[in-house]
Formats: C-alpha cells, sequence, structure tokens
C-alpha cells in the first residue's frame, strides 16, 4: 500500500464498518486506512447506533464485543452531532444522516454500498463512491 499524499475526511457508512468486520475486501482495507490515520472518518451517534443495532439483531454479535467495535471506531473517528433536519434521499429517508453527518462533518466522501446513496453520486462537494472506488481515487498519484 502506497503513501497516500492527501488525507480526505470521509463518511462510512454502516453497511461498510460490517463488511469490514466479516471480510478483507475493500471495506477492510478502507477501516485499516481510517485507523491507520490516513483517512479521517467522521460519524455521529445515529450512525454508531445504527451499527450497533444491525451487528446486535441482524447479526447476532454480542453486545460486548459490539461495544468494543464502536470503541475502537469512536477512537480514530470525528464524532459529530446531527440534527435529523436534512431530508435528501426521497427513495430511503433513512439515509439522510449519512448525508447529514457529511455536511456536518465537512467530509470529501461518503464511502457505502447503498444504492440509494450511490444514485445520488454527489452531493454538494461531497462524493459518494463504493468501497473499490474510495481505494482507488486515495491510491491515484
Amino acid at each position: 500500500m502506497q503513501l497516500f499524499t492527501k488525507r480526505v475526511r470521509a463518511v462510512y457508512d454502516t453497511n461498510i464498518w460490517v463488511s469490514a468486520l466479516r471480510q478483507q475486501g475493500n471495506p477492510f482495507r478502507c477501516a485499516l486506512l481510517a485507523a491507520m490515520g490516513f483517512v479521517v472518518t467522521v460519524t455521529c451517534d445515529e450512525l454508531l447506533d445504527e451499527l450497533s443495532r444491525v451487528l446486535t439483531q441482524k447479526f447476532g454479535m454480542p453486545f460486548a464485543d459490539v461495544n468494543r467495535y464502536i470503541t475502537v471506531i469512536r477512537s480514530f473517528s470525528e464524532v459529530v452531532a446531527i440534527t435529523g433536519q436534512l431530508k435528501v434521499v426521497v427513495d430511503d429517508p433513512d439515509d439522510d444522516k449519512v448525508i447529514e453527518c457529511a455536511v456536518v462533518g465537512k467530509a470529501d466522501y461518503i464511502v457505502t454500498g447503498d444504492r440509494h446513496l450511490l444514485a445520488l453520486g454527489q452531493y454538494g462537494n461531497i462524493s459518494i463512491v463504493k468501497a473499490a472506488q474510495f481505494i482507488s481515487i486515495l491510491s491515484a498519484p
């Protein structure tokens, strides 16, 4: 992995954090880049709560393990407060919190596998990309 020339700010959607735990593909690489300090990850309590719900309810992960994972994410992420007022994603209003988190946190990217967010492509100056695209962007000279 080459050393990246620019340090970007990114919101990783819940599906990225879940995938990072389950496989060593591009979402795992994204998480590793954040943990190593090459990417400033921005998140909010609402996204972390969603991650907790998904891991415990959908995947049956023990609550103590989920808390440890979220503590690790918090340790290298900037946690911002959102109001829930931004309404952008008509087809899935639950995704609005991802965009609002990115806006409040002045993120350059939203990294996601969510089709509703990916369909937007961009919101303001925030690019919405898949994990593989994000890795490619960061690896470009």
